[in-house]
């Protein structure tokens, strides 16, 4: 007979790094780089035309859709070259619309992971204090709770507008445009929530991102290896890009 003080295996879920990266003279923004997650199967179509329509807006389909979209935006934006665009104008605009989701991707990555984290490791550079550090932190989430509730309530009433046009045969891009920045505001949402209320974070201190302020005062030639070098001692594949995104000139 087993023992009844037997040992339970405990699975432990690792911590999630986040880095305070100075964008400008008194600007940071929060970034993170975390790997893609696996696409859900989802069920062939029901025969039968009300039930096809009925699977076509299932909240498990829209997930669905919602998991690929995302996938394909990731595909797109790890190609160090764009892909040339062959087609009609469907094409052009789905492959403007994969760019711009790409884009909203890499800016609410870090909240939609921040809902399944207890525990977070924050890296900030170590000019500042722990308690500014933890401060500018929290600003930023409370920040992002409020925007992200603002657009929750808006693109809500735009995609009740829109739901008509759900009847159309044919894409219907307006409503899938709605339906993504729903779910997207939503996720960032309870991200923020969770990073304020719930998330037990640690604090590390680093000198890169110390040394990554000092790229705001250099020119653009100087400024793109310079932030790649340190992005490699980070360990961090995109922080080149988000730099150059959301950087201000000093």
């Amino acid at each position: 007979m087993q023992a009844a003080n037997a040992a339970v295996p405990v699975i432990v879920v690792p911590s999630m790094d986040v880095f305070l990266v100075p964008v400008g003279a008194e600007r940071y923004e929060l970034y993170c780089e975390i790997a893609d997650a696996p696409v859900l199967e989802v069920a062939s179509a029901p025969e039968g035309r009300f039930r096809r329509f009925l699977h076509r807006f299932s909240p498990r389909r829209l997930v669905h859709q919602f998991r690929e979209m995302i996938a394909e935006a990731e595909r797109e934006r790890r190609r160090s070259v764009p892909q040339e665009i062959r087609g009609g104008w469907l094409a052009r605009v789905r492959a403007r619309t994969l760019r711009w989701v790409a884009e909203s991707i890499a800016e609410q990555r870090l909240l939609w992971h921040l809902r399944h984290q207890t525990a977070a490791c924050l890296h900030y550079p170590d000019d500042l204090t722990e308690s500014d550090a933890t401060a500018i932190l929290r600003q930023q989430l409370r920040r992002d709770f409020d925007k992200h509730r603002f657009w929750l309530v808006v693109d809500l009433l735009l995609c009740l507008a829109a739901w008509p046009l759900s009847f159309v045969p044919g894409p219907n891009f307006l409503l899938y445009y709605f339906l993504f920045r729903i779910v997207g505001h939503y996720l960032s949402l309870r991200g923020a929530k969770c990073g304020l209320q719930r998330v037990s974070w640690r604090h590390q201190g680093s000198a890169p991102l110390t040394e990554l302020r000092r790229a705001l005062a250099l020119d653009p030639g100087a400024r793109e290896s310079y932030v790649q070098a340190i992005a490699q001692r980070l360990h961090l594949e995109h922080l080149e890009s988000f730099f150059a995104r959301s950087a201000v000139s000093t």
